[in-house]
């Protein structure tokens, strides 16, 4: 814009505003608006910080004994530490000055007396600091871990697994080092701060006025540069950890990546993230260099000008050469202390951001509890008679969308009921209803006629063994995966449900059989032969309910075959719910039910729904490849 135009717009603002004065008034409430705002996440974040300190101190309170015992080492290290310049002073003067092989001889004992102590004081202090460390940290990890996997499905399913690993890993281990070394640092350097003040003084008054005098030279450049290396060093790791997310994306998604031969794209992209990681710590490094070079260039000249000065004094005779010695000595104490400390400070900072977001996760409610007082249980053996009453419910943030509307339905005890419908129907949101992955908005749940909701999770939760439609492998053997039911199984029971399965065969013919390890999420075995061991610990578990979620959808022809020569057997004695879009499973069925958005229109056989159903007609001819009868 011209600066006529600036000239025109700024006097008709003058105009304006003198017209109408409510524009001035308006901008002040913007800004003042704007001032409320950036205050209120301040004082938000302070009081996150403030909550996560305490909570930090109650876990550190149980072992107050070791905290006390740190705190006596530290204390210990630090006053010797600060008596080691006496001892300098007295090596000086009475040893070297008097030119006495005794007194040599005495003032280098008490040195080495002061040098065994402080040895064993910081061995103490270091074995102590770094327990308590450690400890904490791993009483923080079992808490925060037996809540997350307490929380129900849908946290995880708004909130990324990747960001609450970071903080589950990362966040901990940056409070492992804090507790473990930073604050022990930070005390011992403030004791060194503090008392080697005060011996300045004591030593000599006058050079300690000049000291005090050139403090702020030395220390606010070094303050600078400390605060811009912290935010280079934060902007690094947030580099380096794009650097690994992406790795391991990629290698997680290896066989997709070499699919599309995306490889020459993922060098180039990798290429550059990692150059921006380099460009953020070769800047680090610079910073960091000049800190360096600063803080030795500034702290050794105001050493060397206390020398000059002191060397002045002493050549006068106004102080001994011990008391010149004992006073340079605090004066570098001093110096190191305060960088220690400006340095711990940025490590304190990102300690207070690390406990915040691991206590968010700690705090954050489960969506849905039982009532306090209630049964831990059923009162007798269950037989898995299922009644449905009214079942309602809307997936958080879709209430507009139900997707379950007035469901009621009755399964026996012992019968075999398929569920089929178009995808989105509501059939595996009924299977996390039944298992109490998510709270109904309305409706009654009963297994042999009582309420599930008056009894415990995990009594609720025994009544059922889940069959995926993606099963879920683990790291670890396969005999271990089978087993993952049941951890008390014996081998004989592992081989037992895997030949129901029809999975012996495949697993004995693997490196070490039962004792082949997977790769993550089962990598290495075929969708079938993993579908076929989710079969097989969902038989180890014995539970009254089966629910086989498209149990069969991962299979080849020949494996359904078997898995459907075994249905009786993994059916017998039992209630089996299935989602299945096969032929062959729906006709095994004693029932079947047919969903559609969310309503349950119809139960019966196949032959009757064919006849009186004209959805179940239609999926009948598209989805089972056969003309309606």
């Amino acid at each position: 814009m011209s600066q006529r135009g600036q000239a025109y717009d700024k006097a008709r603002w003058e105009q304006t505003s003198y017209i109408c004065p409510s524009l001035q008034h308006r901008s002040f409430l913007q800004h003042r608006n704007f001032l409320r705002r950036r205050n209120f996440r301040r004082h938000i974040i302070k009081t996150r910080h403030r909550q996560a300190l305490k909570l930090v101190i109650g876990f550190i309170l149980p072992y107050r004994k070791a905290v006390a015992g740190a705190l006596v080492a530290l204390i210990f290290t630090a006053g010797i530490t600060l008596g080691l310049g006496q001892g300098l002073r007295i090596l000086v003067d009475q040893g070297l000055a008097t030119e006495s092989p005794a007194n040599l001889a005495r003032a280098i004992g008490l040195f080495f007396i002061l040098v065994l102590g402080l040895a064993f004081g910081s061995f103490a202090r270091f074995y102590l600091v770094s327990w308590i460390g450690e400890r904490v940290v791993a009483d923080i990890r079992k808490q925060v871990f037996n809540h997350l996997i307490d929380l129900h499905p849908g946290f995880f399913e708004q909130n990324r697994a990747l960001e609450i690993q970071s903080r589950f890993t990362a966040d901990t281990t940056v409070l492992q080092s804090v507790i473990g070394s930073t604050v022990s640092i930070a005390l011992r350097n403030l004791l060194m701060l503090m008392g080697g003040l005060l011996l300045l003084f004591i030593t000599n008054a006058k050079l300690a006025g000049i000291i005090l005098l050139g403090f702020p030279l030395v220390i606010v450049p070094i303050l600078f540069f400390g605060r811009r290396v912290r935010q280079l060093s934060r902007l690094s790791q947030d580099r380096v950890a794009d650097v690994g997310s992406y790795v391991g994306e990629n290698l997680t998604q290896i066989k997709t990546v070499q699919a599309f031969n995306h490889q020459p794209h993922d060098r180039r992209f990798f290429a550059e993230v990692s150059e921006r990681a380099f460009d953020i710590a070769r800047a680090r490094i610079k910073q960091r260099a000049w800190l360096t070079t600063l803080a030795i260039s500034l702290v050794m000249g105001a050493v060397g000008v206390v020398i000059w000065i002191g060397g002045l004094d002493v050549i006068h005779g106004r102080i001994t050469p011990g008391e010149l010695a004992a006073f340079v000595f605090y004066s570098l104490l001093v110096g190191v202390a305060a960088g220690a400390i400006s340095e711990v400070i940025g490590e304190l900072q990102r300690a207070a951001g690390s406990a915040a977001r691991l206590f968010e996760l700690l705090q954050t409610e489960p969506a849905f509890d039982r009532p306090a007082g209630q049964a831990s249980g059923f009162p007798g053996t269950i037989t898995g008679d299922i009644t449905i009453e009214g079942l309602n419910f809307s997936y958080p943030g879709r209430s507009e969308h139900p997707a379950l509307t007035d469901i009621c339905l009755h399964v026996r005890a012992g019968e075999t009921l398929a569920l089929v419908g178009p995808s989105g129907a509501g059939k595996s949101t009924l299977f996390d209803l039944l298992l109490h992955f998510y709270q109904p908005d309305s409706g009654t749940l009963y297994i042999d006629g009582t309420d599930s909701a008056t009894v415990s999770l995990e009594a609720q939760r025994s009544c059922f063994s889940l069959v995926p439609q993606n099963p879920a492998l683990f790291h670890g053997t396969v005999a271990d995966n089978i087993r993952y039911a049941r951890p008390d199984a014996s081998q004989a029971d592992v081989e037992n449900a895997a030949r129901i399965a029809h999975a012996h065969e495949f697993i004995e013919m693997l490196p070490e059989g039962y004792l082949t390890r997977l790769g993550d999420a089962g990598l290495g075995l075929s969708g079938g032969q993993k579908q076929r061991l989710a079969i097989a610990r969902a038989l180890l578990a014995d539970a009254p309910i089966l629910l086989l979620d498209e149990a069969t959808s991962a299979l080849d022809a020949e494996s359904e075959n078997l898995i459907q020569q075994a249905m009786p057997a993994l059916t017998s004695g039992r209630t089996t719910l299935v989602i299945a879009h096969r032929l062959a499973t729906v006709r095994d069925a004693d029932r079947i039910a047919i969903l559609d958005q969310g309503r349950l229109l119809a139960v019966g056989s196949h032959d009757e729904l064919i006849q009186e159903n004209a959805l179940y007609r239609r999926l009948a001819e598209l989805q089972f490849r056969e003309s309606p009868v």
